[in-house]
């Protein structure tokens, strides 16, 4: 990260790479004394085209290519990719199916949250460089997020057939289903990884934060009687209640010139927030009682508009996510059939679920063969890139007064406080071609 000067007063803040991020990814910061001209988050990791390859592939292989985008959150994106297909298919999945669907799901919010709870977002808190050199000190700190996150792991290998990219998913359901008595094998491991998350969520509140709130318009679904992962409206604090099927009604992707992905926005007001906070303000009270308790105890009942405080989020919905997993094992009931299957037919269907980082919106359109003719995937990190950028223009004047030094580092820390990954964004760019004729100036 270096500081260069430029004319007048105008400094520049310029991260060529960002650290403890998932993908490649720079900061561009033109600033003065009094106000700050211009923030962009510039990725330049290569577009990976996953609509475009999509197209022309079974609708049945759908899920399995979509996980390989992220090798954190494969489970959400299989999820989003599974109902969007399932709806266009006309399939209702069994009370059974969706509740194995749900456990798989707590499994890689679990993964995914401790993941960049101690490993990416702590280090930032604790003033050390890296998660390897944090762990010097509090070493019990980081065996401790291990051994949770270890938890989460054997959830999502016993459900979806390996830890990383789930093999046991299918559009219809699973190609197996798990036996009452591994389930019960794997309840005293949760549970006492309950414990250590509601430990590590106690340590989170005392970590010091910096002061800055903003407004937000909190988007994330919502349901009446659970906290959000798999189904539900889309939902926001400043009025919106739609369905998935609406999604492109209201939500549009924008190309900007220093990004290879897309910003989502907001069609009638422009920027917003997804993931834990937004989930979080949103849904606190259909999170299970004794995490509304302990987020009570602790002073962090919604709502929270500190973007630096989604570290405690994290942690309450990692506490939430075992509590569910529990809960789930205890009503599951073996038997019936593993997965429905459809003959297929020309349609489309979209679908919206909550991957660790937020919103993933999926839409296909298959042939009469059952081809994928068209496909679109809106990633989390794109729909909160625009807003990212807004904290920090918002953020830069009320730290003016720290050193150059200081103020890089806030940067970089406001950025990780959405846990981005950014190569998941980047799986589309618009391309325009211009055809001059021979000759033409």
């Amino acid at each position: 990260m270096k500081e260069i000067p430029a004319s007048g007063n105008s400094k520049t803040i310029k991260v060529d790479y960002l650290a403890r991020v998932e993908g490649e990814g720079a900061l561009f910061i033109r600033y003065d004394d009094d106000t700050v001209h211009d923030v962009q988050l510039k990725i330049f990791e290569p577009p990976r085209f996953f609509e475009a390859f999509l197209r022309g592939r079974d609708f049945s292989e759908a899920p399995d290519i979509t996980a390989r985008i992220c090798g954190i959150c494969p489970v959400a994106y299989q999820m989003s990719a599974l109902h969007a297909m399932e709806r266009a298919l006309g399939l209702v999945p069994t009370e059974t199916i969706r509740a194995l669907r749900r456990m798989l799901y707590c499994g890689e919010w679990i993964e995914s949250h401790m993941l960049h709870i101690s490993m990416l977002h702590a280090p930032d808190f604790l003033g050390y460089p890296s998660a390897v050199a944090m762990a010097g000190d509090h070493p019990d700190i980081v065996r401790q997020a291990l051994e949770i996150k270890k938890a989460g792991n054997a959830l999502v290998r016993l459900i979806g057939g390996r830890e990383v990219h789930p093999i046991n998913v299918r559009v219809g359901g699973f190609y197996r289903l798990p036996s009452l008595a591994s389930l019960h094998g794997l309840r005293p491991q949760l549970a006492e990884a309950r414990k250590l998350a509601e430990q590590m969520a106690r340590w989170a509140a005392r970590l010091p934060f910096p002061h800055c709130e903003h407004a937000y318009e909190y988007v994330a679904l919502s349901t009446p009687n659970e906290y959000p992962m798999n189904e539900g409206r889309i939902i926001s604090n400043r009025g919106l209640n739609i369905t998935a099927q609406d999604y492109e009604k209201h939500f549009r992707e924008e190309q900007v010139p220093h990004s290879t992905a897309l910003h989502s926005v907001l069609i009638e007001r422009g920027a917003y927030l997804v993931g834990p906070m937004a989930r979080y303000n949103l849904n606190f009270p259909q999170l299970s009682e004794p995490v509304r308790r302990i987020a009570g105890e602790l002073g962090f009942k919604p709502p929270c508009n500190n973007p630096f405080k989604s570290i405690v989020l994290r942690c309450f919905e990692v506490l939430y996510a075992f509590e569910e997993a529990l809960r789930l094992i205890d009503q599951y009931q073996a038997g019936g059939e593993p997965y429905l299957t459809a003959e297929p037919r020309a349609s489309s269907g979209c679908a919206v679920t909550e991957a660790p980082r937020g919103l993933l919106y999926h839409r296909y359109s298959i042939d009469r063969d059952g081809k994928i003719a068209f496909a679109k995937i809106v990633a989390p990190t794109s729909q909160n890139q625009k807003t990212i950028e807004n904290d920090l223009r918002l953020m830069l004047p009320k730290f003016m007064h720290l050193s150059e030094e200081h103020l890089q580092g806030l940067c970089e820390r406001a950025i990780r406080n959405y846990d981005p990954c950014i190569s998941c964004s980047t799986h589309f760019l618009q391309l325009h071609l211009q055809h001059e004729q021979r000759g033409s100036p």
